[in-house]
Parts: structure tokens; sequence; C-alpha cells
């Protein structure tokens, strides 16, 4: 028998958080974030972190995991994600990860194996130091002839990912985009539930330039102020993140603060285009537009519910 497993994703901004407790009510649930910030402590307000009283008593893990010194990364995802969700099993309730970063929802669904691919280091580091001399560009257009359809997925800025690609390549004389597609085929070990959640594009848009308001509001250039005392720099994972990189930036005199919060919304709106394009691709995903439920998060649930107890992962019985 495949264990349980429920998907709360879209893009961000959406409104995955308040809807993620109602739905953990709902089946008895714990949520396990699949966010590629929230999982670093003292970085609160520029990853829309969900707030201690906001969990209302639903167990969460992987936030506030690790120190932004740390690295994260998909690998890293799937050993934690994998030992929590023994733990929910254990527990007698059903794990639900929740958050934007379709990679690592992909790689624990599928259960796709990184362990496999070799290593070099050397190679890495010389693509690593070209991105710092020469900027991510440089990366991006050697990935467009390594492999065009790994680049059209991977951004410029992402230089973690076009390095992996590169380096298999490199080694393996394949192309990292053919064999994601060939692991995505297998079968998930998983009896699973994959809801994306979407809203009108203006309305997020419009939402994403609002958070980036109440974020200034609340603090983001002392947060980053805080973390760059704590040591952290920009060649770093974790200040990788929309709107750390760009107030770091602010903060090194490289650009004022009006052009900074400019590119903080415009590169979000970005992101949240291609986590759309993304939740597009997967296979058998629930596509849950807001709209239709008249914008009703108790709507949304049961509708949810409806269909968890089709597929048979709930009881009638999962009613709060």
């Amino acid at each position: 028998m495949k264990k349980p497993l429920i998907i709360l994703t879209g893009p961000t901004a959406v409104g995955k958080t308040g809807l993620s407790i109602q739905l953990a009510r709902m089946v008895h649930g714990s949520i396990i974030s699949a966010d590629s910030m929230q999982v670093y402590r003292h970085m609160d307000i520029g990853s829309a972190k969900i707030k201690k009283q906001e969990m209302q008593e639903i167990p969460h893990y992987l936030i506030d995991e690790l120190e932004p010194t740390e690295e994260f990364h998909v690998v890293r995802f799937q050993e934690y994600a994998r030992k929590y969700m023994e733990e929910i099993y254990a527990q007698g309730r059903i794990p639900i990860i929740v958050g934007g970063t379709g990679f690592y929802i992909q790689a624990l669904l599928y259960d796709i194996d990184f362990t496999k691919e070799q290593e070099d280091t050397e190679y890495r580091r010389s693509l690593e130091q070209l991105a710092k001399e020469q900027g991510g560009h440089v990366l991006h257009e050697m990935l467009q002839k390594a492999d065009p359809e790994a680049a059209k997925k991977i951004h410029e800025n992402n230089i973690r990912r076009m390095v992996r690609a590169l380096e298999f390549h490199h080694l393996s004389g394949q192309k990292i985009s053919s064999h994601n597609e060939t692991e995505r085929q297998k079968e998930s070990p998983y009896h699973f539930a994959y809801f994306v959640l979407n809203d009108d594009r203006q309305k997020l848009y419009d939402r994403i330039n609002e958070r980036v308001d109440m974020m200034l509001e609340e603090g983001l250039i002392e947060e980053v102020k805080a973390l760059r005392n704590l040591g952290c720099e920009r060649h770093m994972v974790s200040m990788q993140g929309l709107g750390y990189k760009e107030i770091l930036s602010y903060l090194e005199g490289e650009m004022s603060l009006a052009d900074a919060v400019c590119r903080i919304k415009r590169d979000t709106r970005h992101f949240a285009k291609r986590q759309l394009t993304w939740f597009r691709r997967e296979r058998d995903v629930i596509w849950v537009d807001k709209q239709e439920f008249a914008y009703d998060n108790q709507q949304i649930v049961s509708y949810m519910k409806k269909i968890l107890m089709e597929k048979g992962m709930i009881g009638s019985e999962n009613s709060d």
C-alpha cells in the first residue's frame, strides 16, 4: 500500500499559507515546507515565513531549520523531508508538502535519485569563479549551447542549478534536461494529490507588489543588515533569495532603494510566471483557481476534501 501524500503549491503570494492550515486541520495533517528560504533562521520577513501564531498548533517542519551560512539544496531537502514524513506517518498523520519550489516537490514526489551522479569539484569551482567574476549570464550562454532545454528552465541568477547542469553535461556528455525528463516518468511511490493554487494574473501581481511594500514596512532592510552582521555574503545560497540580494546591493551602494524595490517586484513577478510554467508541465496536478471559489478558502477546502475522499486518501470522518 502506497502511503498518502498531499501537495499544496502554487506561485508566490497566491495564499498557500492560510489555506494549508485549514487543509491540515481537515485531514489531520502535518506540514513540511518546500520553500528554499523559509528553511533558514533569521530570514523571516523576506521569505514571508509563517508566524508561530499562524500555525495554529499544526506541526510544521523544515522551517527555521538551518543557519543562513549553511547550504540547502534539493538533495538535502529530500533527505530531511523523507525523515520527517516517516515521523508524521508514525504519528498517524498525513504529510502535506506546502511551498512553491517545484523542483523540490518533483524530486520528492518521484523519488528522483541524484546520488549516482559523479562530481568534478575542480570544474565546478571554475564555473563558480567565472560567475563571480563575469556574472551569471556567461554560464547561461554556455548552458544554452550545451543544453538549450535546461537553459529555458533555469534563470541566469540561479548559479547553483546552472553549474550543476553544466557539470552534469561535462561529466556524462548528456543533457540534464533529458535526464530529469526520464526521472520524471518514474511512478511515484506515494498515493498523492497534487493541488496547484492559482489566481488571476493581475490580482497575483498586485498581491506581489503589496507584499513587497509590506516587507519593507515590517523591516526587510533591518533584517538584511542583521544578516550581513552575522557574516552572510552575497555568494551564499541563502542570500540569493528574492528581496535579499537586491537589498544587499542597496546597502552596498550599488543601487538606490527605489531601484532595489522596483527590481524585487519585477523579479518576483517573473518568478511567479516561471513557477506557473513549471507546474503546467507537471503530471497529475489538480488546478485550484481561487476565482472559481469566490476567493473563499472554506469552499476550496471542501473541494479538496471531496477529491481526497474520491481518491480514498481520507474517510468521511475527516471533517472539521
